[in-house]
């Protein structure tokens, strides 16, 4: 089918999205627990992001300024967090842009102090404490507690709001309830050290959720910031294998790529072998004449082409280059030429990329 849409297109449905912020959110208040919602998997969207304000998130947060920035323009009002460590050159902006920001270097901190002085505003802060992951955040907790007291102390602009911990991220560690008795332990030492109660006890991401759909999430932690859990609702049903996640859509995103061209072909490359346009040295099976269809979607576009989920019974991905997409559609029981249109489903990776690509059109729908 062939119409006036321009393509590669990507749909997102707000109903959907509201959908899944509703069910999250209310599902962590209900446990004392309120959200920071991660806007960065969808560019900093502002009709998404200004639902995730009115379904009641926390803060509206990015591991990238420019997001917020944009986000301040657009006229909602926050507050903001700054999830990835900010960099002492854009300190300037940390304090113009972000009401929160996420840190795990003294140095840092005592940049921030000196940049709240200059600007006569004040920022909070939430420590990091590093329990296993790898990532971001101070090891030693004895460490994390004396930064804490000096922000307290001696970083006058600078208000402690509290601590956090990320997992899962890099090193694919579990949120666990040990885990969040840990980050527990150390919150109760920086209060007992500061004399007061922390705002923030921050235990992670999307994948923290899952303490709270299991109803294991330890008493005291009362905050997480989640993104991909309400955006797209795919990490933990689908990779995790939580089957009894279904009262969150998966389908808030379609991608709609056109066909270019569809013909029968080998299914082994015929030629001496070198390498493809990525310096990868693929490896193919010969299923022997097969049809083929490519779409006009890439890995520009996707990253990671082999994560693109088609909708439609019958039709496999192949592979592509950095603006085709190659499907095998043999057993496609339809009949598809160029001009007509072939769904998708995505994953976080796809997502975040077709979000960032200026080349694929974006449309809110019902």
């Amino acid at each position: 089918m062939s119409g006036q849409d321009r393509y590669p297109l990507l749909e997102i449905s707000i109903g959907k999205f509201v959908h899944n912020a509703t069910e999250i959110l209310s599902r962590c208040a209900a446990q004392g627990i309120s959200v920071a919602g991660v806007v960065k998997g969808y560019a900093a969207f502002p009709e998404l992001a200004s639902a995730l304000s009115r379904c009641g998130a926390s803060q509206l947060a990015s591991s990238r300024i420019r997001h917020l920035a944009e986000l301040r323009r657009a006229g909602l009002p926050g507050p903001y967090m700054l999830l990835r460590i900010p960099m002492i050159s854009e300190l300037r902006d940390v304090v113009d842009q972000a009401d929160y920001s996420l840190q795990s270097d003294l140095a840092t901190l005592r940049a921030l102090q000196d940049e709240c002085l200059a600007q006569n505003k004040k920022h909070k802060v939430i420590l990091m404490a590093d329990l296993g992951d790898l990532r971001e955040g101070f090891w030693h907790a004895d460490e994390l507690v004396r930064a804490c007291v000096e922000v307290e102390e001696e970083l006058s602009m600078v208000e402690l709001a509290g601590v956090g911990t990320n997992l899962g991220c890099y090193g694919a560690i579990q949120p666990t309830p040990e885990k969040m008795h840990a980050l527990l332990g150390i919150a109760r030492r920086v209060e007992a050290a500061i004399g007061r109660k922390l705002e923030i006890v921050s235990g992670g991401a999307t994948s923290s959720y899952t303490l709270v759909h299991w109803n294991t999430m330890p008493e005291g932690i009362n905050h997480l910031r989640i993104g991909e859990g309400i955006s797209l609702a795919y990490d933990l049903p689908v990779d995790w294998g939580i089957e009894d996640m279904d009262y969150l859509h998966q389908d808030v995103y379609t991608l709609k790529a056109q066909v270019i061209e569809v013909r029968e072909k080998p299914s082994y490359p015929q030629g001496t072998f070198c390498i493809d346009a990525f310096g990868g040295k693929p490896v193919f099976t010969d299923r022997g004449i097969r049809k083929r269809a490519l779409v006009a979607v890439g890995r520009a576009d996707v990253a990671d082409i082999h994560r693109l989920m088609p909708r439609a019974a019958g039709i496999e991905v192949l592979g592509g280059s950095s603006d085709h997409t190659i499907l095998d559609v043999e057993n496609y029981p339809g009949e598809l030429r160029a001009g007509d249109i072939v769904e998708f489903d995505l994953n976080y990776t796809t997502q975040l990329f077709l979000m960032l690509s200026p080349d694929v059109i974006k449309r809110l729908v019902a």
